[in-house]
This record gives structure tokens, C-alpha cells and sequence, in this order.
């Protein structure tokens, strides 16, 4: 038997196991538990059933310890057979802040609550309004109502009609009718079909968008990337503020794009489109649908494939960066590989591209050996992390630490991440953004990564970890996650997904108690492991990067920024005070469905101090309210207003306006 847990709520998302603390000691078998005023001082005792013994009732003394707390309680008498008001729904507010509850007694485990609403109110000892809702469709409203009591509340005609419960508020963005009419559209490939013990899937990575003036009328223009099937497409913004899709070009169905770029490639004074080739699909190892594209601009906004920019990147990748590496008066280029079709996590590889007068060399190999293959890589950024007027490389990625990579001066880049950190901070990184966030004169980084949403938890001393190998020698790459559970590492997959992937495994599994306590070392030998690949991430959380005298501290942005996985980030003041805001998009619903679908981030706005501390702006007061797998975000100026720009996956580029 082991003890019952009792986690006080932090006020901010998070819990604190407070089971000792507050006389959960006693270990048994307990099926049942409930709470109740017991004895009518305005706090809750608890009520625990116990297997084989008596009930424990666990007294509170939080009253008489803390007189200057108040509360509030209510009897509900609904009509008719609903006497109780079962299904009532109940808003207070008090001390500018809402509690809204919904009236069921059945809440306790196995056990079933007293029908009496209990409400804490703090060092409140005034409730400014309170509102029923009943079953009905009635309501009844109360006003400056004392603390410290049992009301008895009678459903019956609205004591009166109001608005105050529910002001009207001036949010910062409103959404507005698309600008740029692009429908995304994937052909459903199944990528768990292929590789069953994959956690999410790698072929939804759009739709992604660039934005620039192709065309050299003053008006920003934008690219949105397409999906095997349903090709990118250039929209031209008007005279008028409307994006018209340009039919100069036809871009080929065959690829899926994962990350795009307006930049001078030539050299000639107009922007040109880089497409970075991506996803998971149904492409075999080194498939011509994964070289990726430049398409030269003739100056008024019509692009051609150069056929022979371009050395051969078979593999699926991730991004780009842009960046004069070598101060030759020309942008080289970053490309990050994100994955082996059929192979994950096997590392592709990454490249680092010398622009030679518009043909680019892969120089990774002679230059950057390391940064070849680094890592799944899924972001990465140039940034002058020392200051000496040459720009280095951040690099991030799933499994992967925060690399840096320090520019000696256009020779070549060389490892610099123990230089730049405390200890590694590896993780399942997403994407990340560049900002002077705290007006220090260097520049900071925010990075998204899983977020705290989930099953999975992770630390430096109890990290997850992921072991790949060709373990029955079928030819596919069978990637086995762990995580701890009380101190062990086990095995994430469960019996049934495990056996999907190593069919040979069901003579050793016949079961499903054989496997409950299996570890990795039961499951597989020690030769069998030996020669296997290891990754780790030991946190999970999005941060942000302080750079401190050439340090980057790493800072956890607040909880809201952890309820998903982070995908999209954009930089916006939308406040005018002169300290940039940051605003985060995200979501996966392509994922195992033992995981759930992670869909808890609707659009978030950070308003920044200008100190390096972000506050989050609700949903009510920003206005945002997306909705599905959020995969770019861009903020666009449209005849003098601003416009966000969100990319869904499988809808389409959603359109907020900044207010």
C-alpha cells in the first residue's frame, strides 16, 4: 500500500504534492473519497474510504489557522424533480478576479460530494456579483453579497436581467475574412502504418509561408507551401490591399514543403524563392521528391526553376537561414534535415550552402564536419553570439541540445555549445525566434518546444530517452521511447503498439502482465543494445534564452506557453511601448492516439516588459481563438494595418487583424 496524494493548486497551472505535508501519511488500500464541511466552519474535511478498515476523515484547520481566509456556500433548490439543481452553473466574482463552477455532487472518487457549493474566496470578505444558471435557462444574480455564509438560493424568476457578469471587451485582434485565399489540403498519408512506434507524425509540416516584395511595388507578397498534391502557391498584394494568386508560375505537386524563403540569390536586386523539401509521405530513401528548389524572379514577380542552383539534398528537411557566412556580398544558406523516410531517428543530413554567384555548394563536410549531421534539426538561426561582427549558428531539433556554432570569421564553423551553456539543454525543439528581448545589446532567443501537456515528463537526471535499432532485421528502424515512473526507466509503447512493430516479440510477450514491469534490458539483450542509437531530452518546456555575458540562461515562459506543442512563433508590439511581444501558435493532433490530441493553444499573445519577462494575455482580452495545428505565423502591413497570418494545417492561412 502506498500513501493518498493530496497536490495543492499554485494558482498558476500548476500543482504542489502537499500529501505529507498536509497528513496524507498513512498507508492503505483506499477506494472511495469525498468532501464535505463536516463540521460547518467554512472549510472542507475529506472523506476516504479504506479496504479491510475503517474510513479515515481528515479534519481541516485551515479556519482556525487562517481566520483572515474567507468563503462562501450555497444551497440550491432547483424545481420540480431537479430539487437538488443538479447541472446548475455558478459564476462569482470577486476582487476582479471569476470563478465559474458547475454544480454536480457526483466528483469524488467512487464517492459522491456533499450537494453543498463550496466557495473559496481568499482575504476576499465581499462578493461583487454572483450568478446561477439554471438548468432551465433561468438565471438569478447577486450583488455585493458578504462572505461567510450559507445562502439557500431558490430557482425562480431572474432577480435581474444584466450585463455586468459578462462586459463587453475591446479586444487587441479581431479575426477577419481570409486575405490570402489558400485552401491546405494533405492526402492523408498514415505515416504509423509505416513505422508504428513513431510518437506523432512527420508528414504534416505545413502549411508554411514567406513574405516579401517579389514584384518591387512597395507591398509585401507572400508564399504559402503546398502538400504532395496540392502545390504552394504566390499570392501579389494590390493597389487595394488584396493578394491575387500569381499563375505565372506552376509549382510541382510532387513535394511537400516545409519551410520557405524570399531572398536575392543572384545577386540581380530582386527576391528570389528558396522552397525547402520536407515531410514523411510515402517517398523512399533519397526520392527526387526531396530535392529542394530555387525558382529565380525576373524582376516583376515571375519565378523559374533553376535546375542547377542547387546540389543534390535528397533527404526530408526542415528550414532554412539566410545569412553572408563568408562576408562575400552574398547570402549562403543553412538547410536543416529533418529526417530519413522510413528510417526515423536515423540523422540525415544537413548542409551549409557557399553561394558561388548564384550556384550553391554543400561546404558542411569541409567546413562545419560537425553541423553535418547534428541532429534531426528542425529550426535554426544566425545570430552574432560573441559579437565580433560575424554571424553564428543556433541550431535546434528533436532529441537534440541548443547547439551553437561559432563563425571564425567565414573559414569555417566549430562547436561552441558547452562554451554557451551551463549543460546541455536538450529537448524536442520545434522552432525558435531571435529578438534583443531585454534591450541589452545582444540578442535573446525564445524556443518552443513538447510543452508540459502531456503524458511525458523529463529532467536532467530522469530523462526521456529514445533507442533506435534494427532490432529483428526486417529492414525498418525500430525506435523504442522510454521515460521514468517512479525512479525506472520503462517502456512508453505499450504491449499491443510494441508487438505492431517487433512481431517477434509475441513469443516473449504472451501476455500482457509479462510486459507490465519490462524494461529495456528485459526486452532486449545487452548485444542487442550494444550497438543500438541513443538520444535523450531532459527538458520539455518552451523557454526563452537570456544572452548574459556571452551565457544563455534559460528561462521557462509562463504556463499558458506549455499547454502545447510550439510550431509557430511571430514577433508583434502591439502595444506600441516599445518592448517587442511575442506570440505563439501550435498544436498536434497527428499524433498516437494513446497520447491524445495536444490542441490546448488557441493563438497565445506574450506581452514583453522589455526586461525579459513575458506576462500572457487571455484568450478574452486578445481575441484569438484558433483552432486545429498551428504551422506558421507571419505579421503582414495591409494599407497601414497589421494583419496576423496563420498557417492551419489542412485549412488554410487564418487572418486576425490587430485592432
Amino acid at each position: 500500500p502506498i500513501h493518498n496524494y493530496l497536490y495543492k493548486n499554485n494558482g498558476d497551472l500548476t500543482f504542489s504534492d502537499k500529501s505529507v505535508e498536509w497528513g496524507f501519511k498513512e498507508n492503505n488500500f483506499s477506494n472511495g473519497a469525498a468532501y464535505a464541511d463536516l463540521d460547518n466552519d467554512g472549510d472542507l474535511e475529506i472523506i476516504v474510504n479504506n479496504q479491510n478498515k475503517t474510513a479515515s476523515v481528515y479534519r481541516n484547520h485551515t479556519r482556525e489557522r487562517n481566520p483572515e481566509k474567507h468563503f462562501l456556500q450555497l444551497t440550491l433548490v432547483g424545481k420540480g424533480k431537479n430539487s437538488k439543481a443538479i447541472g446548475a452553473k455558478i459564476s462569482v466574482y470577486a476582487q476582479g478576479k471569476i470563478q465559474y463552477m458547475e454544480h454536480v455532487s457526483t466528483r469524488g472518487f467512487q464517492s459522491t460530494v456533499s450537494d453543498r457549493v463550496h466557495i473559496g474566496l481568499g482575504s476576499s470578505n465581499l462578493v461583487d456579483s454572483l450568478k446561477i444558471t439554471w438548468l432551465s435557462g433561468e438565471e438569478t444574480t447577486l450583488r455585493n453579497v458578504k462572505a461567510d455564509q450559507l445562502l439557500k438560493i431558490t430557482e425562480g424568476p431572474d432577480v435581474e436581467r444584466h450585463n455586468l457578469l459578462e462586459p463587453s471587451m475591446a479586444t487587441i485582434f479581431s479575426p477577419v475574412q481570409p486575405i490570402i485565399p489558400y485552401v491546405h489540403a494533405e492526402e492523408g498519408y498514415n505515416d504509423f502504418k509505416r513505422q508504428p512506434l513513431l510518437m506523432s507524425m512527420l508528414t504534416t509540416c505545413g502549411p508554411i509561408m514567406a513574405t516579401g516584395d517579389v514584384n518591387n511595388d512597395g507591398r509585401l507578397d507572400a508564399f504559402v507551401g503546398g502538400a504532395q498534391g496540392n502545390p504552394g502557391k504566390i499570392f501579389i498584394q494590390n493597389s487595394h490591399g488584396q493578394f491575387e494568386e500569381s499563375v505565372a508560375e506552376s509549382f510541382n505537386k510532387l513535394y511537400t514543403d516545409a519551410d520557405a524563403l524570399f531572398l536575392d540569390a543572384d545577386g540581380d536586386g530582386d527576391l528570389d524563392l528558396y522552397i525547402v523539401s520536407g515531410g514523411y509521405n510515402d517517398y523512399t530513401e533519397a526520392d527526387k521528391a526531396l530535392q529542394d528548389r530555387l525558382y529565380l524572379n525576373n524582376g516583376t514577380g515571375q519565378f523559374k526553376l533553376s535546375a542547377d542552383a542547387l546540389p543534390k539534398m535528397l533527404v526530408s528537411k526542415s528550414c532554412i537561414a539566410a545569412s553572408d557566412f563568408d562576408h562575400d556580398g552574398d547570402l549562403d544558406l543553412f538547410v536543416g534535415g529533418r529526417v530519413i523516410p522510413g528510417k526515423y531517428p536515423v540523422i540525415p543530413e544537413s548542409f551549409l550552402l557557399q553561394n558561388n554567384g548564384g550556384r550553391f555548394e554543400n561546404i558542411a563536410p569541409s567546413k562545419a564536419m560537425t553541423l553535418s549531421h547534428i541532429g534531426m534539426v528542425t529550426d535554426a538561426k544566425w545570430i552574432d553570439v560573441n559579437g565580433d561582427g560575424w554571424e553564428d549558428l543556433v541550431v535546434v531539433g528533436e532529441f537534440m541540445a541548443i547547439e551553437v556554432f561559432l563563425n571564425n570569421q567565414g573559414k569555417n564553423l566549430t562547436s561552441a555549445t558547452n562554451a554557451y551553456f551551463e549543460a546541455p539543454l536538450t529537448g524536442l525543439w520545434n522552432r525558435m525566434i531571435i529578438h534583443d528581448f531585454d534591450h541589452d545589446g545582444d540578442d535573446d532567443i525564445i524556443v518552443g518546444n513538447l510543452g508540459l501537456n502531456t503524458q511525458l515528463r523529463a529532467s536532467p537526471t530522469e530523462p526521456i530517452t529514445l533507442v533506435y535499432k534494427d532490432f529483428d532485421n526486417n529492414g525498418s528502424i525500430d525506435p523504442i521511447l522510454s521515460q521514468y515512473i517512479q525512479g525506472k526507466p520503462y517502456p512508453f509503447p505499450s504491449r499491443d503498439e510494441l508487438l505492431d512493430q517487433l512481431y517477434s516479440m509475441r513469443s516473449k510477450y504472451t501476455d500482457y502482465a509479462s510486459y507490465a514491469t519490462a524494461q529495456l534490458n528485459n526486452i532486449f539483450s545487452a548485444s542487442e543494445l550494444k550497438d543500438a542509437g541513443e538520444m535523450h531530452a531532459t527538458t520539455l518546456e518552451t523557454i526563452y534564452l537570456e544572452n548574459r555575458q556571452n551565457k544563455f540562461i534559460p528561462h521557462t515562459l509562463p504556463a499558458a506557453a506549455q499547454f502545447a506543442p510550439i510550431y509557430a512563433l511571430t514577433l508583434i508590439d502591439y502595444n506600441k511601448d516599445g518592448n517587442m511581444d511575442i506570440l505563439l501558435g501550435g498544436n498536434q493532433s497527428s499524433i498516437r492516439i494513446r497520447m491524445g490530441v495536444i490542441d490546448a493553444n488557441f493563438g497565445q499573445l506574450f506581452e514583453g516588459d522589455g526586461k525579459g519577462n513575458f506576462t500572457y494575455i487571455s484568450q478574452q482580452k486578445s481575441g484569438l481563438a484558433l483552432t486545429g495545428d498551428a504551422k506558421a505565423m507571419n505579421v503582414i502591413q495591409v494599407n497601414g494595418d497589421l494583419y496576423l497570418l496563420v498557417g492551419i494545417n489542412n485549412v488554410g492561412v487564418q487572418t486576425y487583424k490587430l485592432n
